[in-house]
């Protein structure tokens, strides 16, 4: 295994010969039972075709809308109020499940046009979502082996956790098959729904195809969103001066939030990048060598071998981030005459880059920003535990024990 920190380093591999270093079997493997043929777990002509498919919907405005419109929804009618509860009652809520809920709420209704009702306390977890729970929790244990033949072994044996990975993918795949049986009966060639699945439906592709991919994005859209704001909820907590610059960039009209209003929200923009440098969700990412090589820096890679970049490394570095590096510190985004500046993505590498770049990077901000604002603009929290939480990487981020705060509403908010 090779791990590199270098931004030339990470181009070549991400960009300059992207072909040379797919994510191989060995990774794709490990994945292979929960995501199956999905976008994010595929190589070669099977990802190029779905990569095609998910990049013309995603860059379309429609999409963006139907976005912000779910957004409004789910923090109007469900996040705002229950904040409100927890203010009256003086609870304590551990945001890092509100935020994992809504999350899952909102990638549910975007990829599947479907509402688990993750954020309404009052109903049981849905099976599907305790499901992909145990899926995304064994899959990624399945990297802690020390060789790949001990957890094949006891797939074929169908024990422990493999036993309960299998009957967790059943789960998932067989709630997912459903929804889109449903789906397709109910089609009836209007733009009503709005939702990917739907999009995706009218391509042609197979069920299984699209099942696969649906399935690639809710994993991508669940925890990495909520995991960078919970970082940021806490970073704030912890400096106040920073958060009340924030709320001079929080601006609503007529009370909404619209997607012109948050493109324009930089300093949060600014404050998200940071937490994300500090406390990336998505910890390292490793690809394979198909055939000999040799890195910008000199260093030969030999066919076969695992090349891996450690974005939370990287995010520490002196040498890419000045003697501040370990410091909150959201200006250093802004160039000289005050305006945002954006790293190379290989120097801040947490949306990969290349032809692989996130395709949901603009949807993640979008959600982030109106999820921000929003909470922002009406609540205080104040952190339980004085300690610093424990960053736990698995296949994304999260906060060891989650974030407890008692909630506080904003000196001087209005309620429309």
């Amino acid at each position: 295994m090779i791990v590199t920190a270098n931004p030339e380093n990470i181009e070549h591999i991400l960009k300059t010969r992207f072909e040379n270093y797919p994510k191989g079997k060995p990774f794709t493997d490990l994945l292979g039972d929960f995501l199956g043929i999905g976008i994010f777990n595929v190589d070669g002509e099977l990802w190029s075709t779905q990569r095609k498919l998910a990049s013309h919907e995603f860059s379309a405005k429609s999409l963006r809308e139907f976005v912000v419109s779910v957004l409004e929804d789910e923090v109007t009618k469900r996040l705002v109020p229950l904040l409100e509860n927890a203010v009256r009652d003086d609870e304590v809520v551990d945001m890092q499940d509100v935020l994992r809920r809504l999350a899952f709420d909102t990638i549910c209704k975007i990829s599947l046009g479907w509402d688990p009702c993750c954020l309404d306390y009052t109903r049981a977890v849905p099976p599907l979502v305790t499901a992909f729970d145990t899926a995304a929790g064994a899959s990624a244990m399945r990297g802690t082996s020390s060789v790949s033949w001990v957890w094949k072994v006891k797939r074929l044996l169908n024990v422990g956790r493999e036993r309960q990975l299998k009957e967790a993918v059943g789960v998932v795949h067989r709630a997912v098959d459903e929804i889109i049986r449903a789906r397709r009966e109910n089609m009836d060639g209007s733009d009503n729904n709005r939702d990917l699945l739907s999009r995706f439906m009218s391509s042609g592709h197979s069920d299984d195809l699209i099942r696969d991919m649906v399935i690639s994005f809710l994993m991508a859209g669940r925890d990495t969103t909520s995991a960078a704001m919970t970082w940021l909820f806490w970073l704030l907590t912890r400096h106040p001066s920073i958060e009340k610059d924030v709320l001079k960039d929080v601006t609503f009209h007529d009370n909404k939030l619209t997607f012109e209003e948050l493109k324009k929200m930089d300093y949060l923009k600014a404050c998200l990048c940071e937490s994300m440098r500090l406390y990336p969700p998505v910890v390292w990412d490793s690809k394979h060598a198909a055939k000999a090589d040799v890195l910008p820096d000199g260093t030969t890679v030999y066919k076969g071998n695992r090349v891996m970049y450690f974005p939370y490394g990287m995010g520490r570095m002196e040498t890419l981030w000045g003697k501040d590096c370990l410091e909150f510190r959201p200006d250093r985004w802004f160039s000289e005459p005050g305006g945002l500046k954006m790293e190379s993505p290989y120097k801040f590498p947490v949306f990969q880059a290349g032809p692989r770049v996130c395709l949901g990077k603009e949807m993640a901000f979008i959600q982030m920003k109106y999820v921000m604002a929003s909470v922002l603009s009406r609540f205080e929290f104040v952190s339980v535990s004085p300690e610093e939480p424990v960053f736990v990487p698995l296949l994304t981020a999260h906060m060891d024990g989650g974030f407890k705060v008692r909630v506080r509403m904003r000196s001087g908010f209005c309620e429309p």
